[in-house]
C-alpha cells in the first residue's frame, strides 16, 4: 500500500525568548526537512547585520504594517520590544491547502493567536538550558545596549511561563539536538491514529 498525500499540511509553530536560538536550528532543521514551508514573517523592526529582507523577515514601515492589520491580511501579529511582528494569512493558507507543511517562528502573543483561529497547530517552545547562557547568547550577539539586553532577559523570564500552554518543550543546549528534537515531534505528529487512518481504510471498512 503507497502512502498517500496529505490533504492538508500541518501548521507547526516555533516559539522561544530573544537569543534562544530560533534561527539557527530552523535553519538547521530546513536543511534536512525540505518538504516544509517557512513563513517569512513581517515585522517593522530594522533589520540586522547579516538578515535580507523577504529571507529572516520582511521588513516593512509601521505604517504599512498598520495597513495590512486594517485590511485583515495577518493571521496573527503582536507587538514585542516596540516593533511589530506578524504573519501573513494568505501565504499560509495556500500552502497548507496544497498539503505543505509550514513552520511559523513568532512569540507567545501570536502564538496564542494562532492556536485559538488554528487550534490543530502544532506548538513547540524553545528554551536556553539557562538563564545565565541565555545572558551570554544575548552579549556575544553585540547588537543591543545593555539595557535592551536586561529587557530581554526579563521578557524572556515572562514567556517561559507561558510554555505550559505549548504542546512539547525542546531545550537548545546544542543546535542539532534541538533540531532532532524537533524532526521527532513531526514524526510522531504525523503518527497520529487521526491522520493516518485514510491509509488503513480497505482495513477498517472490512466487518
Amino acid at each position: 500500500m503507497s502512502v498517500m498525500k496529505k490533504n492538508r499540511g500541518e501548521l507547526i509553530v516555533l516559539s522561544g525568548p530573544s537569543g534562544v536560538g530560533k534561527s539557527t536550528v530552523i535553519s538547521e532543521l530546513l536543511s534536512s526537512r525540505r518538504d516544509i514551508h517557512f513563513s517569512v514573517s513581517f515585522t517593522t523592526r530594522q533589520p540586522r547585520t547579516g538578515e535580507e529582507d523577504g529571507v529572516n523577515y520582511n521588513f516593512v514601515s509601521r505604517e504599512e504594517f498598520e495597513r495590512m492589520i486594517a485590511a485583515d491580511e495577518l493571521l496573527e501579529y503582536a507587538e514585542y520590544v516596540g516593533n511589530y511582528y506578524g504573519t501573513s494569512m494568505k501565504v499560509i493558507q495556500e500552502q497548507l491547502d496544497r498539503g505543505v507543511d509550514v513552520l511559523l517562528d513568532i512569540e507567545v502573543q501570536g502564538a496564542a493567536k494562532v492556536k485559538e483561529r488554528c487550534p490543530e497547530a502544532v506548538l513547540i517552545f524553545l528554551i536556553p538550558p539557562s538563564i545565565e547562557e541565555l545572558s551570554r547568547r544575548l552579549h556575544r550577539r553585540n547588537t543591543d545596549e545593555e539595557a535592551v539586553i536586561q529587557r530581554r532577559l526579563e521578557k524572556a523570564r515572562q514567556e517561559c511561563r507561558e510554555c505550559v500552554h505549548y504542546d512539547y518543550l525542546v531545550v537548545n543546549d546544542t543546535v542539532v539536538s534541538a533540531a532532532g528534537a524537533i524532526q521527532a515531534i513531526l514524526q510522531a505528529e504525523q503518527c497520529r491514529s487521526g491522520k493516518r487512518l485514510r491509509l488503513v481504510q480497505d482495513i477498517i471498512g472490512r466487518d
